[in-house]
């Protein structure tokens, strides 16, 4: 097995030249010193210190543009970084080469609950044997996403309501540590956010707002094309905005918040009152079958054209709407990306999140406002990680 190479970028112009490479693929020294507005002595000086470190290559003549050809530079192929996203139950890992292309991913169902030892051992044995997979035994760096608040430059989650026994506990420094590079941790929103401006239908987006629906529900925000954490890496957290005055009671503790009324485990939680209670035959079925019901057998039903469980949607898409409307009116966001699990239950979640938000936000922000499903599926958080920690290697 080969290493991968430790070297990262040393001023600003070679991080610039890393950047347009991972984002535009090849591109000749002439064309990186029109774009970095630079003399082209200045970018062949650059272009070589990052052969020379193991972070480019030249890739061979570029096509002509009158006079001496210039030559083609490539992200050296030797790079590759480890994505690792951790969901409140299950998880993916991949490992990407320098331009973010995924060349191996596992998932597996593991429940965050178990706390951080448990899940992380199963995270790296995944990371280990997706960059055994691509023959690198060592990889550039590594990106982590997890499902709650985090301290980013500590590295560390703090008080998050659905992950008992990790608040305060190094998950970068311990993967780090273990993969034997850079490691970076953020919340799985923000992760998600990256990927899908990376690779998904936010690519090219300057401002959007990807909002995730899973057990919990998060908020990321990528203003001017720059990922916006907050002071202290709390924006965004929009699941535990109060909807209602008086409501369930949610994992933070207070009540009436949007995650408890439209998360995944209050669909779960209402679909099986609905259940018991006899109001939805198909869910009675599904929960004499299995035990106990996911928000997943919410959108069964539905598809069974069982009328509470469309009903239960619908109250879940209504109070995502308001508090998504109210973000439109103090944002204007260009896009609106719905992304999680809970996306699974497809169009008719959209459908009713769609129109709230249009009837509830002012015209002017939303005449032009696409509000679409992700599609990148369990490869956002991987390439997103990839890309937290890419800028990172790429930057001085």
């Amino acid at each position: 097995m080969r290493h991968s190479l430790a070297g990262r970028a040393e001023n600003a112009i070679q991080a610039q030249i890393l950047a347009q490479l991972r984002d535009e693929g090849p591109l000749s020294k002439a064309q990186l010193a029109d774009r970095l507005e630079v003399s082209r002595t200045t970018a062949a000086s650059e272009v070589a210190r990052l052969v020379e470190v193991g972070l480019a290559q030249e890739a061979g003549p570029a096509a002509s543009r009158g006079g001496r050809r210039s030559t083609l530079v490539d992200l050296s192929q030797d790079i590759r970084f480890v994505g690792i996203s951790i969901g409140a139950t299950g998880l993916s890992v991949g490992v990407t080469d320098g331009r973010l292309t995924v060349l191996a991913t596992r998932t597996r169902e593991c429940d965050i609950r178990q706390g951080p030892e448990t899940v992380l051992a199963v995270a790296l044995e995944l990371a280990r044997e997706v960059l055994a997979e691509v023959g690198v035994d060592r990889p550039m760096g590594a990106g982590v996403g997890v499902p709650g608040p985090v301290d980013f430059h500590r590295g560390v989650s703090v008080s998050p309501p659905i992950m008992p026994g990790w608040g305060g506990y190094p998950v970068r420094d311990a993967v780090s540590r273990e993969l034997g590079c850079p490691a970076l941790l953020d919340n799985d929103v923000n992760v998600l956010a990256l990927g899908e401006q990376h690779a998904g239908v936010a690519k090219g987006a300057r401002d959007f707002l990807f909002v995730k629906i899973g057990t919990g529900i998060g908020c990321g925000i990528v203003i001017d094309g720059q990922l916006y954490r907050g002071v202290n890496g709390c924006a965004g957290d929009i699941g535990h905005i109060r909807v209602e005055e008086f409501g369930p009671t949610c994992a933070c503790g207070n009540s009436g918040c949007l995650e408890a009324f439209s998360g995944g485990a209050a669909l779960a939680r209402d679909a099986t009152a609905a259940a018991r209670s006899g109001r939805s035959p198909a869910l009675a079925a599904l929960l004499e079958e299995k035990g106990e019901l996911t928000a997943a057998d919410v959108g069964t039903a539905v598809g069974q054209g069982d009328a509470q469980a469309v009903q239960l949607i619908r109250d879940s898409g209504r109070q995502i709407g308001q508090v998504i409307a109210g973000l439109v009116s103090f944002f204007n966001p260009g896009l609106i990306v719905i992304g999680g699990r809970v996306t699974g239950l497809g169009h008719a979640l959209l459908a009713e999140i769609r129109g709230v938000t249009y009837r509830r936000s002012l015209p002017l922000a939303t005449g032009n406002l696409p509000i679409v499903l992700s599609e990148l599926g369990d490869e956002g958080g991987v390439v997103g990680a990839a890309r937290m920690i890419s800028e990172s290697i790429y930057s001085p």
